[in-house]
């Protein structure tokens, strides 16, 4: 056997384990994070047996709209699986369904300040970020948040359908966070 061709049946072999083993992480539940609303790394999705609530910690696909396409057109959100063909998102339920959200220079949920959650007039490319407007999440619907400051969150595309949520996440090897 020519020496090439031993190299490309190693190659072709390698590769071939390298794409099984992240096709059977995905199936496991695990996901790859790499973007910086949360730790860079290996994260862990659980299934949700229960209506999700505030403080979890999801992985959710944003429904298909305008707002998500624009946003991933700017960069915002990557390409994925979920509808629009964009990446689901690690975000945290910070108000569910009945919950009022007031938008002044930060986010207010029924009335207090949601910390680390000041409004950006632009983004990093100096293009204007427009807010959501504010007020009651519908029923069927969820308000994300992350703490990380360039975070694309609630504050600007609004609630999202719970029915989007993928499970719980959990960080299991991650840097930078």
């Amino acid at each position: 056997m020519k020496a090439t061709r031993r190299r490309a049946i190693i190659v072709g072999a390698v590769g071939a384990a390298v794409a099984g083993g992240f096709l059977g992480a995905g199936l496991a539940g695990y996901r790859i994070n790499v973007t910086p609303s949360y730790p860079v790394g290996l994260w862990r999705v659980s299934p949700l047996s229960r209506p999700a609530e505030v403080g979890d910690l999801v992985l959710i696909c944003p429904p298909a709209s305008e707002i998500f396409e624009r946003a991933k057109e700017r960069g915002y959100l990557l390409g994925g699986p979920c509808p629009g063909w964009i990446a689901p998102l690690i975000k945290k339920i910070v108000a569910v369904a009945g919950q009022q959200i007031d938008v002044g220079a930060a986010i207010r949920i029924d009335g207090r300040l949601l910390p680390h959650s000041d409004l950006r007039a632009a983004d990093a490319g100096g293009r204007p970020l427009i807010a959501y407007s504010g007020g009651v999440v519908p029923a069927g619907f969820l308000f994300l948040h992350s703490e990380f400051e360039g975070s694309y969150d609630s504050r600007y595309f609004g609630p999202v359908p719970a029915a989007g949520v993928i499970g719980l996440a959990q960080p299991v090897l991650t840097f930078g966070g």
